[in-house]
Formats: C-alpha cells, sequence, structure tokens
C-alpha cells in the first residue's frame, strides 16, 4: 500500500499498514476502526483518519515527538481558555513495529478548509475571529512549568532583527529560483520590519506559530471554525502569529483583524517582515517535493509586497 511521500532526507516511512498496526498495538479498542490518509497531512506530521471522529498524527521526521508529546501536555490546559475549538488529544501512541517516535490520537476538526484568500463578509468575520484567538491565547496565563519547558521554546519567538543574515541569505538564493518575485523590494520592506521590530517593547505569551491559513477550518461563510497544528506552540514573542492575516484575508479583513487587535504602526510593519521571512524560506527547500506550499506561500509574498507598496505610497 502507498505510504507517505518523501519530503525530508530523513523522512520515516510510513502507510495505512502501519497506522492500522500502531493503532491496534496502542489502542485495541479503536482496531476495528477503518484508517484512511488525510491530504491535511503536512511536512512535520503525517495524518490519517481514524473513523469518522478521530485523527492520527505521526510525525514524519526523527525527534518529533517531542512537539507530540509537547501538544498532549499543554492543549488540554489552554482549550477551556481559547474562543476558538482545538484539537484534543485523546491519547498517546508509543514507538512500535519500526516505527521509532512518539504519536498521538486527536480529535477530527470539523469545518472546510480556506482554498483561496477569502473575501468580503467573510474575510471580515474571519479576521475578527482570528483577532479574538490571538487576544485570547496571548492572554492566557503561562504556569510556572511552561517557562521552564525546553519544549516551548521557538527561534519563531525570537526578535525579527536576530534573523536579518539569514534573510538575506534567502534572498540570494531564491533570485535562482525564478520566482517572479521583486525581491530588491522584499528587501526595502524587510529593512522597515527590522527596524520597526528593534523600536517594539519586549513581549513574551503564548503563540501558536504556525497560524497559517492551511492550519485553519473554516464554518460556511460565517467565520472561523477551528484552528489546528499546535506544533509550534510556544512561549515568546507573538508577533509571527500576525502572519494569517496576509495569508488568508483580503483587504478589509485585514483592516478589521488589525483593529480588532489594536496594532500599531511598528507592529504591523514588523509582522510583514515575518510573512517575507516565511515565505522565502519555503522555496529552497519544497520548491519539488510541495509544490501546493510553495504555490500558496508565493500568493503570500507577492501580497505582502503589493501591500507594502500601498503603505508606502
Amino acid at each position: 500500500m502507498p505510504g507517505v511521500e518523501r519530503l525530508h532526507p530523513d523522512e520515516i516511512a510510513i502507510d495505512v499498514d502501519l497506522v492500522r498496526g500502531l493503532v491496534e498495538q496502542s489502542f485495541p479498542h479503536l482496531a476495528s476502526e477503518p484508517v484512511l490518509r488525510s491530504l491535511a497531512s503536512g511536512s512535520s506530521n503525517s495524518i490519517y483518519r481514524l473513523g469518522n471522529t478521530l485523527a492520527v498524527r505521526l510525525p514524519r521526521q526523527p525527534g518529533g515527538g517531542a512537539t507530540i508529546r509537547k501538544e498532549a501536555r499543554w492543549l488540554h490546559q489552554l482549550a477551556p481558555q481559547l474562543p476558538t475549538r482545538i484539537p484534543h488529544v485523546l491519547g498517546l501512541g508509543a514507538p512500535g513495529l519500526g516505527y521509532p517516535e512518539d504519536w498521538s490520537i486527536t480529535t477530527w476538526g470539523e469545518g472546510h478548509e480556506p482554498r483561496r484568500r477569502l473575501r468580503g463578509p467573510q474575510s471580515v468575520a474571519t479576521g475578527r475571529d482570528l483577532a479574538r484567538f490571538i487576544t485570547t491565547l496571548r492572554d492566557a496565563p503561562i504556569p510556572p512549568e511552561a517557562i521552564s519547558d525546553p519544549a516551548l521554546r521557538s527561534y519563531r519567538g525570537e526578535p525579527l532583527q536576530a534573523f536579518d543574515t539569514e534573510f538575506r541569505d534567502l534572498v540570494d538564493e531564491c533570485r535562482s529560483l525564478d520566482l517572479d518575485l521583486d525581491l530588491d523590494h522584499a528587501l526595502r520592506l524587510w529593512d522597515d520590519a527590522v527596524s520597526a521590530a528593534s523600536r517594539l517593547p519586549p513581549l513574551s505569551t503564548w503563540y501558536h506559530g504556525d497560524l497559517l491559513a492551511e492550519n485553519l477550518l473554516l464554518d460556511g461563510n460565517s467565520g472561523l471554525s477551528a484552528v489546528l497544528d499546535f506544533g509550534g506552540l510556544a512561549i515568546g514573542n507573538p508577533l509571527v502569529d500576525l502572519v494569517v492575516a496576509w495569508d488568508l484575508l483580503d483587504q478589509d479583513g485585514l483592516a478589521a483583524f488589525r483593529v480588532a487587535l489594536a496594532i500599531g504602526d511598528d507592529e504591523w510593519t514588523a509582522a510583514r517582515g515575518w510573512a517575507l521571512f516565511l515565505s522565502l524560506m519555503t522555496f529552497p527547500y519544497y520548491r519539488t517535493s510541495m509544490p501546493g506550499r510553495c504555490a500558496a506561500r508565493l500568493a503570500l509574498a507577492r501580497f505582502v509586497l503589493a501591500h507594502g507598496v500601498q503603505d508606502r505610497a
């Protein structure tokens, strides 16, 4: 039976038969449920549906079990405080059958994935929903054991200016990839972003870490239904979570999102730098293995560049 496509040099082999065997081994009461590969699988985890209401989440690379354990430890504490549904981790599965990592069974989120940029009233409603989610997550208390948990530390919570050299190297690398992007304009907006970030006061809160359209579910035309994939959950500067606005919303949605979060000019400009950074880092690594993701990040980068022209006007 076909398995997971290879994205990484150290990709762990996973297929339906393995998942079925792991479920039978760790959760025998669920062994009769059908297992089906999900198109929602991402770059860090492979996702399989288990029956109609559950999902099996398996790391694709060695060491990925750490994020699975992190989700199991912290999501149940955060969920009651959040205004939007998030996955509920029902149990941790043990390594076995040649698979070396911890894995999990979670609830399956109901809703539909956004396939294109939202427009009109749906964009405005979703922008406000996202702002409410981000605000509530930032305001969630941080227990002492979370502060000392190394799994809750990520480069995405560091100050943007720490990545200036890496961004410039990415620009140089992307010049050879025929991306049809104005990379000189990207550098100008990056300089603006780094300057703005240097003026922001230090901030340390909970943040999602990978808040992008691909990790959201929508509820018809009414707004946000669920937020998925908390593998990037961390404590630090939450600026990176604002990238979702440029990834999903139109101009009216951006405005509603910004007003709802009371985002000042420096924070907005600095967050735009994160959007460019996350976009450009995608192309060199995933240009052949994940064309869909690269297309989405190219659309994000182009939208950011166009929006930056308007902001400078």
